[in-house]
């Protein structure tokens, strides 16, 4: 089938899902791109400050953009020094509770995982928090299962107060919300919202997820819309590349984030990019996504969203993580445990047996280390980079 025409990706897309409604899932469809799928011309568009299009970066995910990447890179290199100057955000991620309802084939909390179970107090929330601030980090990200009757949204404001004395950004990705409870969080101090969609394919979707509130696609999906619409000051979205064909789940982030951006211009948007890793429980349908893969997303990304901000998890090795902080990268974790209480548990060196991550983290390098490996490359990392006008965190003072 032809696609490229004037009318625009929409057009092509209606009447590709025409076909495949007439032919069903038995018949491969191929397309003929009518210089829809021009690689160059994108990437002249982007060398030259242009704004990029659906279709370009279209172009620059698919397989003609793979013999570019060194020129993608370049291009990709020189948009982020001219939007985020040579600086890269650390933060780290802080699990308050590992129960969960929900039966996510590919996820280590799935509630029919047999997994010791826990569920910080409050006084053990501001015990990992004190943890965390030791080491100068000043971002954080909260994280639960999805268990609202345990860790609801009342819980989750509750420990966001009690660690704003010591961090000036707190940020949240958890189940979804309506837009009143992500009010509530927006008033208990928390600024930024995370959510991955997991995969754009509604169809697999609901097959990777067969039970559980997390099962309506369409509520997740409309998510971060309810929590910019809440003051959310960042929203950052994603899909967990391995569930589907990257190039498409990559494809459908970008415009979600695109659409984010236009909708709610006052809201800083990021895009996450994370790779299946192991975890608890036996899901193994996964399609592979290369490292390759991942730096041409992450600078097609970079290209098509110059002003969004791209994060970067320990899901992926040191060598690789270091090698992209100049390709379009603006946030790395470090210090990393998905562990319920791993920080404090760390800290004085009792790690528990029974402590069940999320998932395996691939670099496990310390804050410390992070800085260097970051220095090293010849940009500054920042442990900083948000202060909130009120005197709940008091310029750290508190800290």
């Amino acid at each position: 089938i032809k696609v490229g025409s004037k009318d625009g990706v929409a057009h092509d897309l209606h009447r590709l899902k025409k076909c495949r409604e007439a032919l069903g899932d038995g018949v491969k469809i191929m397309m003929d791109a009518n210089q829809g799928m021009d690689v160059p011309t994108a990437l002249e568009l982007a060398e030259n400050g242009r704004r990029l299009n659906a279709r370009d970066f279209m172009a620059l995910v698919s397989p003609a953009a793979s013999p570019y990447l060194e020129t993608m890179a370049r291009i990709a290199r020189d948009v982020t020094v001219r939007q985020f100057g040579r600086s890269i955000q650390l933060f780290t991620p802080l699990y308050l509770a590992n129960y969960c309802t929900n039966q996510c084939v590919y996820c280590g909390f799935n509630t029919k995982n047999h997994i010791h179970r826990s569920m910080l107090t409050m006084d053990e929330v501001e015990a990992e928090g004190k943890v965390i601030a030791a080491t100068g980090l000043r971002n954080i990200l909260l994280l639960t299962g999805d268990a609202p009757k345990l860790t609801g949204p009342a819980y989750i404001a509750e420990a966001a107060r009690r660690l704003r004395p010591y961090f000036p950004s707190i940020g949240v990705e958890v189940y979804s919300m309506s837009e009143d409870d992500y009010r509530m969080l927006v008033d208990a101090g928390v600024d930024s919202f995370t959510m991955f969609q997991e995969t754009y394919n509604e169809e697999l979707y609901l097959k990777l997820h067969p039970a559980g509130p997390k099962r309506d696609f369409r509520f997740r999906l409309n998510a971060p819309d309810r929590a910019a619409r809440a003051g959310m000051r960042s929203v950052n979205v994603g899909a967990l590349l391995g569930l589907d064909q990257w190039r498409r789940d990559a494809f459908y982030t970008g415009l979600h984030a695109d659409w984010i951006q236009a909708t709610y211009p006052g809201v800083d948007i990021a895009v996450s990019a994370p790779r299946m890793r192991p975890h608890e429980g036996s899901f193994n349908d996964i399609h592979p996504a290369s490292e390759r893969d991942l730096v041409q997303y992450i600078q097609a990304l970079r290209l098509y969203l110059p002003a969004a901000g791209i994060t970067l998890s320990t899901r992926e090795r040191p060598f690789l993580r270091d090698r992209l902080i100049g390709l379009g990268i603006t946030k790395i974790s470090a210090g990393v445990s998905t562990a319920v209480g791993g920080h404090a548990h760390a800290a004085q060196d009792v790690a528990e047996e029974h402590d069940t991550a999320q998932f395996e983290i691939a670099d496990d390098r310390d804050v410390d280390q992070m800085i260097a490996a970051i220095e090293a490359q010849g940009y500054q990392p920042v442990c900083k980079s948000w202060e909130p006008l009120d005197e709940a965190y008091a310029c750290g003072k508190s800290a």
